[in-house]
């Protein structure tokens, strides 16, 4: 349907070619319909119109039933009822009930097109406001200015109404996620569930359990069954992130899982899954094949599509929209503006952690700022720590930590030096773990406590 769509609901036939000639001949698209059951079988097929029109009274199904059905069905869409004119009672009545305006028989063309006018004028609002709010909801979503980037995107989604199992490849905070969750939206799964997992963020004896599911009494405290993830994820799309980090024989259960399309819950029996694989990793698979740390068989049945995300710094014009977009997303109510040298100065940084310390920076700076007006002196230096400059109660210098005489809580303490970490490691997880001499996996599962973004 057109921007301009007029679902016209009118049992005289002579009428509805009237006001349906008055309407084309404004430009508007009509859909002429005979009864109010005949209208809900367009609205079942089409996209929401951008006006309705309908008589009140009609046999079988009448004004009311179609404006409640609409209201339902279509809560954007105006409903404009036509009525008698000893009959405007009933017409507040509707208005009550949700209608926008009503037009009194016998009427006069100009008015009765101005008020058409003034409905769609509504609509376009009203879907405007909405345009907008899913944009802010995908805030984050897959930037494709660069041809690199774009290159990326089209394959993706090529490939998302298929079946076949996609491996996202790329250093850690390039936006593997966010790429998945673009596929599942473009795909005929988009009503489904998606379902994600970072598969190097739980312990290898819990992670069986969260992606397989156990019943009832499988083990001890097992008190109550449990759905695992595929089958949270059927229908749908299941994210396995980080799926390098699995041990052999998680990779062999998750080998049978693509081979046979089961489950085989623990302590149950086997359950049918029809789930999309998404796998994503910033390891070389290959050369963890090669090393024998990970399954070749699994390994081929993953990467039927594999895409590789670009780093940032080799995609420098989307460096700058994804700051802008960012910047925009936590101002919140504010009007912030940038300058171009400090866009420019954003597609100039390597920005080692990428996406997502891109992101970090520009909710810093603001949450920082001095004014609504941001420019290149209010970019924090690269190798500033934001958690040295978040934590004023202590200082974390190599070799020495100064606590506040008061003392401290351990958690807080805690959450400071992951912090501090993963600013030091620009966002990498994997290099904060190895800094902080602890593995991977316990650290994210401590990134998961704290609510901290990486």
């Amino acid at each position: 349907m057109t921007r301009e769509t007029v679902l016209l609901v009118e049992d005289d036939a002579s009428l509805r070619e009237v006001m349906a000639f008055q309407l084309q001949s404004e430009g508007y698209r009509v859909i002429k319909s005979a009864s109010g059951a005949e209208a809900l079988t367009h609205l079942e097929h089409e996209a929401p119109p951008a006006v309705v029109i309908t008589d009140l009274k009609m046999p079988h199904m009448d004004g009311f039933q179609v404006l409640a059905e609409v209201r339902k069905r279509a809560p954007l869409t105006p409903v404009l009822v036509v009525t008698a004119f000893g009959n405007v009672e009933t017409a507040v009545q509707a208005m009550r009930g949700g209608a926008f305006d009503f037009v009194s028989k016998p009427f006069h063309k100009d008015q009765f097109l101005l008020t058409v006018q003034k409905a769609v004028a509504q609509w376009r609002l009203l879907d405007e406001n909405e345009r907008l709010k899913e944009d802010s909801r995908r805030e984050g979503e897959c930037v494709a200015v660069s041809p690199a980037m774009r290159e990326v995107l089209a394959q993706a989604r090529q490939v998302a109404n298929t079946t076949a199992t996609v491996l996202l490849l790329g250093e850690s905070g390039a936006g593997k996620e966010v790429l998945a969750r673009e596929i599942h939206r473009a795909s005929d799964r988009r009503d489904k569930p998606f379902v994600a997992i970072n598969c190097a963020a739980i312990p290898k004896d819990l992670l069986e359990a969260e992606l397989f599911g156990f019943a009832r009494g499988a083990f001890t405290g097992a008190h109550k069954e449990r759905v695992g993830k595929f089958q949270a994820a059927d229908g749908g799309t299941l994210f396995l992130d980080e799926i390098g980090d699995l041990d052999d024989a998680l990779q062999a259960k998750i080998l049978r899982v693509l081979e046979n399309r089961t489950v085989d819950v623990i302590g149950g029996g086997t359950v049918p899954v029809n789930v999309r694989i998404i796998a994503a990793t910033h390891r070389d698979l290959a050369a963890e094949v090669a090393a024998k740390r990970f399954r070749q068989d699994l390994f081929f049945r993953l990467a039927v599509i594999p895409l590789r995300i670009p780093p940032l710094r080799s995609r420098p014009e989307d460096a700058s929209v994804l700051f802008a977009r960012f910047i925009r997303r936590f101002s919140g109510d504010a009007n912030i503006t940038m300058s171009d040298a400090l866009l420019r100065a954003v597609e100039r940084r390597a920005w080692p952690g990428n996406v997502r310390e891109l992101r970090n920076v520009a909710e810093r700076m603001v949450a920082l700022r001095k004014s609504d007006s941001l420019d290149v002196g209010d970019l924090p230096p690269e190798d500033a720590p934001g958690a040295a400059a978040a934590a004023q109660t202590w200082n974390l210098r190599p070799g020495n930590i100064e606590l506040p005489p008061e003392g401290v809580g351990l958690e807080e303490l805690e959450r400071a030096v992951i912090e501090y970490a993963l600013e030091k490691n620009a966002g990498n997880v994997s290099a904060a773990a190895r800094f902080l001499k602890v593995p991977r996996h316990i650290l994210v599962y401590r990134i998961e406590k704290f609510g901290i973004s990486p």
